[in-house]
């Protein structure tokens, strides 16, 4: 009856380590934000506003360049766990200014910006 008793306490508090486990504070986003897939960082058309769908998807971390970018548009950080992103006016991420915090977009003149960082938390 006892080993009854014991194994049946270990196995409520492993299930109870695995349900207080699964709900991290670092839980992906379940949707897509504008198009732009959970753990990615978009870029959109310019002008295109609302943001609707990207132009540029990005999901790596580290410094991606960019071209032909002119005049305003969407950036949006989608991703997730605190990451975040930069804009940078230097080619491999050099010269980063602005910073886009997760879950925030900002509508940026994307002229002078020569490319963008992924931001480990």
């Amino acid at each position: 009856m006892r080993k009854m008793i014991r194994g049946a306490a270990a196995l409520a508090t492993a299930a109870a380590a695995v349900v207080a486990l699964s709900g991290s504070a670092d839980a992906r986003p379940a949707d897509d934000w504008a198009g732009c897939p959970s753990g990615s960082v978009c870029i959109y058309p310019q002008d295109q506003n609302p943001a609707v769908k990207p132009t540029h998807i990005f999901t790596s971390y580290g410094a991606h360049n960019l071209s032909n970018q002119y005049g305003r548009h969407w950036v949006l950080n989608n991703q997730y766990g605190g990451a975040t992103a930069s804009l940078c006016t230097g080619y491999n991420g050099t010269g980063c200014g602005y910073r886009i915090d997760q879950g925030k977009g900002v509508y940026a003149d994307l002229g002078p910006i020569n490319s963008i960082t992924l931001n480990r938390p």
